[in-house]
């Protein structure tokens, strides 16, 4: 039996690594801790064989004055964690990066392909927290500590806060969209899960990009959650330079509807991990019983 340290008791994805690794309760013994006290250093990481690093701060729209902040959290913890897990004689450490180690597409509406020879290039301070946690991580490894870290394209699954959430509760409010040609890279969650699995069963080190086999876009998720709810959408074509303009002036505009795909052979391995096809994905999402985070927000008054 393996027995796995998931930081982040708060965290979507861990609580969905969690769910996933419980169907073989034989093989896998999870513990999920808080990192946001210093009571973590008090326990015993000898007992662990994996640490499943989740905790810190997520790419919301934050203010210069939480630079800091994120460095400290994203970056600073991560390495500290680490160091505590690979002294007390951890065998491997999973460390949960993001493909914004790579910055934003530079043009609107031109592809945005990351290949084996891109380059990380982060234009904000979350992308470089990531990318310098990654870097002090690199360090510690060693023949009896590895590393695997996972440059994750946009996450979305049942109860996680993301962008899907955003636009799956539009396309089940209203019934226009516009309409813009854009390709993405999406990772469900149990795809990732799966794909975690493997990486603690095969004993992994290294860098990888796991994503969903399909590429998706912004008026297609729109599209798919209109179908599963059976709700018309009319989609409006819009002039490509109002798109380019006013994406200068409002940052959610290119990231709604800007381009960033991983190549398809950067994402293969070895078993496969992609159980879930997207359109399995939005059906499950859309027909479950767990209402999504953004709609729980909504009925609550936080947003």
């Amino acid at each position: 039996m393996k027995h796995i340290l998931i930081t982040g008791t708060e965290s979507g994805v861990g609580l969905a690594i969690r769910a996933w690794l419980s169907q073989w309760p034989m093989k896998y013994q999870i513990t999920m801790i808080s990192l946001r006290k210093d009571d973590w250093k008090k326990m015993d990481f000898s007992i662990f064989d994996c640490v499943y690093h989740v905790s810190g701060i997520a790419h919301a729209n934050a203010a210069l004055s939480m630079r800091e902040l994120y460095f400290s959290i994203n970056r600073d913890l991560t390495i500290e964690v680490a160091k505590t897990a690979k002294n007390a004689g951890v065998k491997q450490f999973i460390f949960m990066s993001s493909g914004i180690v790579y910055g934003d597409s530079p043009s609107f509406g031109k592809p945005f392909v990351i290949t084996k020879d891109t380059k990380p290039n982060p234009n904000s301070f979350y992308g470089e927290s990531k990318l310098q946690a990654e870097e002090g991580l690199r360090k510690l490894e060693d023949t009896s500590f590895k590393i695997v870290i996972i440059r994750s394209p946009a996450l979305y699954g049942i109860r996680m806060k993301s962008h899907y959430n955003n636009l799956s509760f539009f396309a089940r409010k209203h019934h226009i969209f516009p309409y813009v040609n854009n390709e993405r890279s999406m990772l469900y969650s149990k795809n990732l899960a799966e794909f975690v699995r493997l990486m603690i069963e095969n004993e992994e080190s290294g860098i990888f990009w796991p994503q969903n086999k399909e590429y998706t876009s912004t008026v297609g998720i729109i599209k798919d959650v209109a179908f599963e709810h059976k709700r018309k959408i009319f989609l409006v074509p819009i002039w490509k330079g109002f798109f380019q303009i006013g994406a200068k002036i409002f940052p959610v505009l290119k990231k709604a509807f800007s381009n960033f795909t991983y190549d398809s052979k950067l994402s293969e391995y070895k078993e496969e991990y992609r159980i879930y096809s997207y359109q399995e994905s939005i059906h499950e999402i859309e027909n479950s019983a767990d209402e999504l985070l953004v709609e729980k927000m909504v009925r609550i008054g936080k947003i």
